[in-house]
């Protein structure tokens, strides 16, 4: 095989410097490297007997696994495209995605077994293989059992397909994101690079790997010889647990995870002193969530931020030495920023004629990225990506302020700028002002429809177990944090808010019910 930047590399060192590591350790499963790379050869012999080709996509349906990292390696070293699917969706549109995708095999956990018989006749899948075994040979072990454990991967090209993710969006469908080798691996070096990822580090994926590629994490962890812990699926009082038995230096969280474990009744009583640090992503942090993260588990967090469509981390919220020594408070509200660029990502901030934004702290604009690991487009719609890469740049849809010494925080989503009367307000920063109420587990901020001012936010909570609040005990706390027309106009509370896959919460949603029989808004 020629020199090719791709992924495949990664494997095949952790093979040959870290072969007889424990580098996967899943419940009772503990895999040294050596044989992680031999059941991913077996796996890539397995596709090749059942006849799948280069190019075609093999489809994942499933938890966190050590299954599913063998594919990571298993089915793109013999040239076909992973597509690993988000078990929360829908099967209309896990069947769309399918279709969309020509997918030509289904892996799947037998949980997910009612999923895959809904949709098999309304598909053109060929091939579906359950991971957990029945006694009847029609399974993930048995399939690759019978494979042999050398595999010599063909001639690959950088910028061959990789890896397929599908990420709702402004139109009715799911868009597949295009990932080639290229993209993956020039991703891997530049976390590698900007985390300083070394072979001492013992990683929780606590994030689904079938979003966004988990972070990069099966790449990034294995090309340092660093150990991957799973757990099946997040769960406050799993994840403590294995902390403290497999001494994790470090996992990744979005906010509504961080929130159930700095809230968790028994957080106390384990043992987290080998943490370094957490990453919280995938939404902006409160800050009082930062400290409260840093209080509680005794490590540094951080935040950052990236997209599906870049692979997909581009900043991250690391304190720069030379502002080592801000006060705390200081230093709490960078690291709820999104931070300062990996190495060889280029990003910046630019207005509606797509005109770079002064770097203020202040000035707000369009996130623009151009690097190695913006993805190659998307699957089958030019026009789309057309709209998004313009002029060389990636257009996010995000917008931002970078301050004086290039932190960027999000203030918004281009389709979660509430306009009322005229006015810009971020859902964002009135759901920081909502969540610093000691009171508040969860919030969410949306625009609902208003007769005099177009549209006004409002607040969607959930209180404290506990706890007790009213509409106006938020409103009245806003109104000390925000200016007027920034406030929250009405309060409902919910007993939870409906999220995705990665407990991310789906404001797309929550506004629907509001705008019913109103026409679409134009933003």
């Amino acid at each position: 095989m020629n020199l090719t930047l791709t992924p495949i590399r990664f494997k095949q060192r952790a093979e040959n410097y870290f072969g007889k590591k424990i580098g996967i350790v899943d419940g009772d499963v503990r895999l040294t490297y050596r044989e992680f790379g031999q059941r991913a050869n077996q796996l890539s012999n397995a596709l090749v007997r059942m006849g799948i080709n280069r190019g075609e996509r093999v489809a994942w349906l499933g938890y966190n696994s050590h299954e599913l990292l063998e594919a990571y390696y298993g089915v793109v070293q013999m040239g076909a495209v992973l597509l690993p699917l988000n078990i929360r969706l829908t099967p209309a549109e896990i069947a769309f995605i399918l279709n969309d995708s020509e997918s030509v095999a289904v892996f799947y956990n037998r949980d997910m077994q009612p999923i895959v018989d809904g949709v098999r006749n309304s598909v053109g899948v060929k091939h579906y293989v359950p991971l957990e075994s029945k006694g009847d040979g029609n399974d993930y072990e048995a399939l690759i059992s019978a494979a042999a454990a050398d595999f010599t991967p063909p001639d690959i090209k950088d910028d061959d397909l990789a890896e397929l993710f599908y990420t709702s969006g402004t139109t009715a469908n799911p868009k597949g994101v295009m990932m080639t080798h290229r993209n993956l691996y020039m991703h891997a070096l530049q976390v590698i690079a900007g985390l300083g990822v070394d072979d001492t580090v013992v990683q929780l994926h606590t994030i689904p790997l079938f979003h966004v590629n988990g972070w990069g994490t099966p790449h990034t962890l294995a090309c340092m010889g660093a150990r991957h812990i799973i757990v099946k699926k997040f769960d406050p009082t799993e994840v403590l647990e294995t902390i403290q038995k497999e001494r994790v230096t470090n996992f990744a969280m979005v906010p509504t995870m961080a929130n159930a474990i700095i809230n968790h009744p028994s957080l106390g009583e384990y043992d987290l002193s080998s943490l370094d640090y957490v990453a919280i992503g995938g939404a902006a942090a409160p800050v009082d969530l930062i400290r409260l993260v840093e209080q509680k588990l005794g490590c540094r967090a951080y935040g950052g931020y990236g997209l599906t469509e870049t692979v997909p981390v581009l900043t991250q919220s690391f304190i720069k030495d030379h502002l080592k020594d801000e006060p705390d408070e200081d230093r709490w509200k960078r690291q709820a920023m999104a931070g300062f660029p990996m190495p060889g990502v280029e990003i910046d901030i630019f207005d509606p004629d797509d005109n770079p934004v002064p770097h203020d702290g202040v000035s707000v604009g369009e996130v623009v990225v151009r690097a190695d690991n913006v993805m190659a487009g998307y699957w089958k719609l030019p026009e789309e990506t057309e709209n998004v890469m313009r002029s060389g740049w990636f257009h996010t849809g995000d917008m931002a302020t970078v301050d004086e010494h290039g932190y960027f925080l999000i203030v918004d989503r281009k389709k979660d700028i509430i306009i009322s009367g005229g006015e810009n307000i971020a859902s964002i920063e009135v759901e920081k002002a909502v969540y610093s109420h000691p009171g508040v587990f969860e919030c969410a901020v949306v625009a609902v429809p208003d007769d005099r001012w177009g549209e006004v936010p409002k607040a969607l909570v959930v209180v404290k177990p506990g706890e007790s609040l009213s509409e106006q005990e938020i409103i009245d706390h806003c109104r000390t944090k925000l200016p007027g027309f920034k406030v929250p106009k009405s309060v409902e509370f919910f007993e939870a808010l409906p999220k995705g896959g990665t407990g991310k919460i789906l404001k797309k949603e929550l506004r629907e019910k509001y705008w019913a029989g109103y026409e679409k808004r134009v933003h």
